[in-house]
């Protein structure tokens, strides 16, 4: 076992720590990146992933640590940003091997990163990291924690998109409207339930023929259609994009008919200058990093002991956080990502700055 690269200067992303980490006996190779530490201890999911090479899971893993720095900002909690990626198809090869390894290198950071489930990572997986290392959350209730994390995610992404609605329409509620869900997975599922039980009409589609048969016996109500590029042409009005990032590029927002989007994907913008296309269209975006932080609120509250009612409540004020970054974008006539990034970017640059008064 050994890091082949570890670095604090990974050049131009901001970053303050990127580590390579392998080990070749079991198969891992995992990327692990710090984005911020001016809050806290940096928090974010392990993702495992069958990335095409190299290059695209380190591209991911600074664009997903940046992200969550941002996320846990605005989300108020005193933790920093980083996430992790393990390279590789976790059906092939995931073993408990391979998973206590990883958590050797996350434990050899010291604290500086706690990391918990993403894609392709589960409850059961972080209590076999956590074997290994004391920075883990995410764990199952038997082990002492928050079990599975997409039910507050789930949750979070609603109450922001109740926040949309009511920016647009004049009400915080999806009754009557059609809302098109990306992705059927672990936080899409939970979504389409709040959404039936708000009175809104659902189309949706997956990949996993799992999912679509899930869907339709859970809710048969539920309109599906072939594919992402369907729903995006589709008559709806929220669009939400519950996959892998990427969601929001060139060729889906000319096509694209709803007004809101709104979804727990991780960054939905595929380049820089999509959010100004989608204020252009006249398409409302309610930042991603803002409206599916209820996950990280309910790992997050693992660290001081879990306790569900409490982190329940913390993710419902996602709403009165999409509102102000909303009410902010229109008073600095601004698309709401640079206002969310700004709200951020104060946040860690003025709680961050406590952290020079030296105490001893």
């Amino acid at each position: 076992m050994g890091v082949f690269a570890s670095t604090d200067d990974p050049g131009s992303t901001g970053h303050e720590q990127v580590v390579f980490c392998q080990d070749k006996q079991t198969g891992l190779k995992a990327i692990i990146g710090i984005y911020s530490t001016a809050l806290g201890p940096a928090l974010g999911g392990t993702r495992f992933y069958p990335y095409v090479s190299e290059e695209a899971a380190l591209a991911d893993v600074l664009d997903l640590s940046r992200g969550m720095a941002y996320k846990n900002a605005l989300a108020g909690l005193d933790l920093g940003g980083g996430k992790a990626v393990i390279w590789g198809d976790p059906e092939q090869i995931k073993s408990e091997a391979l998973l206590r390894a990883y958590g050797r290198f996350v434990e050899s950071l010291a604290g500086r990163y706690y990391t918990a489930c993403d894609v392709g990572t589960y409850v059961a997986d972080m209590d076999m990291i956590a074997r290994e290392t004391r920075y883990v959350t995410g764990r199952s209730v038997e082990h002492g924690g928050a079990g599975d994390s997409s039910i507050l995610t789930a949750w979070g992404v609603f109450q922001g998109m109740r926040a949309a609605a009511e920016h647009v329409w004049g009400a915080p509620t999806l009754a009557g409207r059609r809302v098109g869900v990306a992705g059927l997975g672990k936080v899409g599922k939970y979504l389409t339930g709040h959404l039936l039980d708000d009175g809104a009409e659902v189309v949706a589609t997956d990949v996993n023929p799992k999912a679509l048969e899930w869907v339709r016996t859970t809710h048969p109500q539920v309109e599906l259609v072939d594919d992402a590029s369907a729903l995006v042409a589709a008559d709806i009005d929220v669009y939400a994009p519950c996959a892998l990032g990427g969601a929001l590029n060139d060729d889906t927002v000319p096509a694209l008919r709803a007004k809101v989007v709104t979804g727990a994907a991780n960054n939905q913008l595929a380049h820089p200058g999509i959010e100004k296309l989608l204020a252009d269209r006249g398409i409302l975006y309610a930042p991603d990093y803002v409206v599916n932080a209820g996950g990280v609120i309910q790992v997050a509250d693992e660290i001081e002991g879990f306790n569900f009612d409490r982190a329940k409540l913390r993710a419902t004020k996602i709403y009165d956080t999409t509102r102000e970054i909303l009410r902010l974008a229109d008073d600095e006539g601004v698309p709401p990502a640079v206002a969310a990034d700004r709200l951020a970017e104060r946040r860690m640059a003025d709680v961050g700055r406590l952290r020079t008064i030296r105490l001893r």
